[in-house]
């Protein structure tokens, strides 16, 4: 059985993004258990990366540095 998946659009995406102005988005992220699923939000049935929560953790912290 598959869990149905909620997306999120990056808040970040808003402010600083490199899409056209349409809609501004670039990536939405869904958090599960056990991982964080990222794909982009224009093209919603592109493939997805599914990361394990503490590699999701430290990609984040590394960015924001």
């Amino acid at each position: 059985m598959t869990e149905r998946l909620t997306w999120f659009k990056s808040s970040y995406s808003y402010s600083y993004s490199y899409s056209d102005f349409e809609d501004a988005s670039c990536v939405e992220v869904a958090a599960c258990p056990r991982a964080v699923h990222v794909r982009d939000s224009k093209l919603t049935d592109s493939p997805e990366l599914a990361l394990p929560v503490p590699a999701w953790s430290a990609f984040v912290s590394y960015a924001r540095r």
